[in-house]
This record gives C-alpha cells, sequence and structure tokens, in this order.
C-alpha cells in the first residue's frame, strides 16, 4: 500500500515500560510488529530484560522516554541497549521522546556537572 511502511524483515521496534501506547501507535503507522520482550522488576526493584526474538542482523529501534520515574526508566533503556548489542543487532536507536535529565546541559555554577551529557555518553557507551 502506498504510504505505509513494512520493513519488518529488517527492522524490530522494541517498547519499554515508559509509554507502551506512544509504541504501539509507532508500530501501528509504520505496520510493524512490537518485538517480544520480557521487562520484569525483580524484588529488590533490579530490572530484568528478556528479547524474546532474534535480533541478530537487524536494526533496532527501542522506544523508551526517560519520564517520571527519570532514573528507572533510563536503566530499563540502557539495560535493553545491553541486551539488542549482546543479542548482535546491526544498528541500535534509542527513540527518547523525553530526554530526562536534558536541563542540565550546562553548568550554571561552580561544582556542579553537566548531566545531560553524562548520560548521553552512558547510552552511547552502552550501545
Amino acid at each position: 500500500m502506498a504510504g505505509q511502511v513494512s520493513c519488518s524483515n529488517e527492522l524490530r521496534l522494541i517498547s519499554g515500560r515508559a509509554n507502551p501506547e506512544l509504541a504501539k501507535e509507532i508500530a501501528s503507522a509504520l505496520t510493524v510488529p512490537l518485538c517480544d520482550i520480557n521487562i520484569n522488576t525483580f524484588a529488590d526493584s533490579e530490572t530484568h530484560v528478556q528479547l524474546e526474538e532474534s535480533v541478530r542482523g537487524k536494526d533496532v529501534f527501542i522506544i523508551q522516554p526517560t519520564c517520571q520515574p527519570v532514573n528507572e526508566n533510563l536503566m530499563e533503556l540502557l539495560i535493553i541497549i545491553d541486551a539488542c548489542r549482546r543479542a548482535s543487532a546491526r544498528q541500535i536507536t534509542a527513540i527518547v521522546p523525553y530526554y530526562g535529565y536534558a536541563r542540565q546541559d550546562h553548568k550554571s555554577t561552580g561544582r556542579e556537572p553537566v548531566t545531560a551529557k553524562l548520560v548521553a555518553d552512558i547510552l552511547s557507551t552502552a550501545g
């Protein structure tokens, strides 16, 4: 059909738990199914991620805003990225419609971090 994208053989869409409705809308618009993923939280609040299908050699797009709770959603994103990297994804792109720590993009006084840069560096290092 004209105007629709259907490349589910080459790409994988993965949704974190921060905004699954947004991920479903994106998947529907692209006519690409969301990748099966199992995300759990252990009793001590650790996040566990298990990809339920292969991403080997695929372009992976992870939809995960870092909205409240910012640190939990950021950590979940990092773990999903690492799972995809270790599962041999060809390319990983994080779609982060809300970027937590964005307001901390410069130093306004001494002895304070540039946390937006730190988070960007951590995301890059993760994969």
